[in-house]
C-alpha cells in the first residue's frame, strides 16, 4: 500500500501590502520557495513529476500557468511540468491534497505542492474589475439564491451573529494572534521553516526578508475597541480581526515512504486524512465545521486526539465558530499566530499553514495535527497529519 508523506516544507516569510515582498514578481517569488525546497533536501528537480501551485488571482503576473512558470524560472528541466489549482482561499492545501492523491495512486513518485499570492500587485478581486467580461457565478446562481450577492465579510458577519461572538471576544482573539506570532518570532521557532528572500526597495538598497511583517506589537483591546466595523454599520467584524492582505509563498515536498527511504530522506509526517466540502455560499465561512467533523469521521479520531490544529483566521469569527462548535482547545488551535498576524496570501496560505503546522509537530512531538481553512464559495479542505 502507497501512502503520501510531506518530506519537508518550507516558506518565505509573509509580506503586509505593499511591504517588502511588493516589489517581486510572483513567478521569481514561487521559483525562490522551490529552489530553497530542493536546496533542503538534496532534491534533483529532475526527479519531479509536478509541480502543484495554488493561486487565486490568475492575472498579470499570475496568469498563464504560474506553476509552469514557476519550474522554468527556478531553472529545473523543462520535463518537469506543472499545473495551477483555483479552490479559493484553500487552493495550496487542495495542491498538498492532488499531490497526496496522485503519489498513493501511483500516478507520482515525487511532487511538488505549493502556492503564492502576490496581492500588493494583482488585488483580490481584480479577475472580476472588468464588466466587460461578465460577472462570476451568472444569473442561475443568483436564482437559486434570490438575488443575494456572496460577499466574505457579510458571512464572517453572520457567522458572528450566529454564533452568539461579541465584538470583545472577536478582538481578544485578535490580540491573542498577534502576540502569539510575536512570541513565535522572537523565541525563534518560525526561524527553520522561512527561507531568506533577497528583496530590493523603490530606491534600488537591496535586504534580506525574513520574518513575518505584519505582526504588530503593543496592541490593546482599547486600540482593537476604537476601529470602526467593515462591512455594516453596528456590525463587529472590522480591519483588526480580519486576516491581513498580504504577499507570500510556501511550499511541500511529497511522496511515498518507500521512495523517501531510498533517496535517504526522514520524512516529517504523514497525509493521514484529506478531505473537502462544500456549505452555503452565503454564510461562506463555515466550512471548516463540517470539514473537520468529515476527516475526524473518516479517519477515526476524535478532536481530543489532535494535539495541534491550524484554522485559518480569515476573520476572527471563523475560528472562533470553529472552536465552539468542535469544542477544541483554545490553547492547540493557531499556537504560533494565525493570518490576522501573520497574514493570508490566499493562494499560498494553505501552504503556508501545512508548513507552519508540520513544523510544530515536529518540534514538540506532536502526532497529530489537523488543518483547515475556509473558501470562497462556501467550500473547506481539512487535512490531518501524523508525525512520522
Amino acid at each position: 500500500m502507497r501512502d503520501a508523506v510531506v518530506v519537508d516544507a518550507v516558506r518565505t516569510a509573509v509580506g503586509k501590502r505593499n511591504g517588502a515582498l511588493s516589489r517581486m514578481h510572483a513567478v521569481s517569488l514561487s521559483a525562490h520557495v522551490l529552489e530553497a525546497l530542493a536546496d533542503r533536501v538534496d532534491l534533483d528537480p529532475a526527479l519531479v513529476d509536478d509541480v502543484i501551485w495554488g493561486c487565486v488571482g490568475t492575472l498579470g503576473m499570475q496568469s498563464g500557468c504560474i506553476a509552469r512558470s514557476s519550474v522554468l524560472a527556478a531553472g529545473w528541466p523543462e520535463h518537469v511540468p506543472g499545473v495551477t489549482v483555483d479552490r479559493q482561499c484553500g487552493s495550496s492545501q487542495q495542491a498538498v491534497h492532488q499531490a497526496a492523491a496522485g503519489v498513493i495512486s501511483g500516478q507520482y513518485d515525487v511532487a511538488i505542492a505549493g502556492g503564492v499570492e502576490m496581492m500588493s500587485a494583482v488585488p483580490m478581486g481584480s479577475a472580476r474589475a472588468d464588466a466587460r467580461f461578465g460577472e462570476p457565478h451568472g444569473p442561475l446562481v443568483w436564482e437559486r439564491y434570490n438575488g443575494i450577492r456572496f460577499n466574505q465579510g457579510m458571512g464572517a458577519q453572520m457567522i458572528a451573529e450566529k454564533y452568539g461572538i461579541s465584538r470583545a471576544e472577536l478582538d481578544q482573539h485578535a490580540l491573542d494572534s498577534h502576540e502569539r506570532a510575536a512570541a513565535a518570532i522572537d523565541e525563534g521557532r518560525l526561524k527553520d521553516q522561512i527561507t531568506a528572500v533577497t528583496v530590493t526597495d523603490a530606491d534600488g538598497r537591496s535586504s534580506v526578508f525574513e520574518k513575518d511583517e505584519g505582526v504588530r506589537r503593543g496592541g490593546t483591546l482599547e486600540k482593537l475597541g476604537s476601529l470602526k466595523p467593515a462591512f455594516s454599520e453596528d456590525g463587529s467584524i472590522t480591519a483588526g480581526n480580519s486576516s491581513q492582505i498580504s504577499d507570500g509563498s510556501a511550499a511541500l515536498l511529497v511522496t511515498t515512504s518507500e521512495f523517501a527511504k531510498s533517496r535517504g530522506w526522514a520524512p516529517i509526517a504523514r497525509i493521514h486524512t484529506a478531505v473537502v466540502t462544500g456549505t452555503d455560499p452565503v454564510t461562506m465561512l463555515e466550512g471548516p465545521i463540517p470539514a473537520t467533523a468529515k476527516a475526524l469521521a473518516k479517519s477515526g479520531l476524535s478532536i481530543g486526539d489532535i494535539g495541534a490544529f491550524e484554522i485559518n483566521e480569515a476573520f476572527a469569527s471563523v475560528s472562533l465558530a470553529w472552536l465552539r462548535e468542535t469544542g477544541a482547545d483554545y490553547e492547540r488551535m493557531n499556537p504560533n499566530g494565525g493570518a490576522m498576524a501573520l497574514g493570508h496570501p490566499i493562494g499560498g496560505s494553505g501552504a503556508r499553514l501545512m508548513t507552519t503546522l508540520v513544523h510544530h509537530m515536529r518540534e514538540n512531538g506532536i502526532r497529530y495535527g489537523l488543518q483547515s481553512m475556509c473558501e470562497g464559495g462556501g467550500m473547506a479542505n481539512a487535512t490531518i497529519l501524523e508525525l512520522i
